[in-house]
């Protein structure tokens, strides 16, 4: 199990969780969100490669519609 840090709040997840499945799990629909690991902004295209890493900080980002 690993510790990381999504959105402030630390979280466990299993070791060969991706970006992607974070979104999934949070319920997030990952083209209306922007993410970035580690103060840095990842590419919509690596979402489902990147393998989350003990310590990693997320945040996420998402979308809101209004007028």
């Amino acid at each position: 199990m690993l510790k990381i840090e999504f959105n402030g709040n630390e979280e466990t997840i299993g070791e060969s969780e991706t970006i992607i499945d974070l979104l999934k799990r949070a319920g997030v629909e990952a083209k209306f969100c922007a993410v970035e690991v580690n103060l840095e902004i990842l590419p919509k295209s690596e979402y489902s490669s990147y393998r989350l890493r003990d310590g990693d900080r997320i945040e996420v980002v998402t979308l809101v519609g209004g007028g």
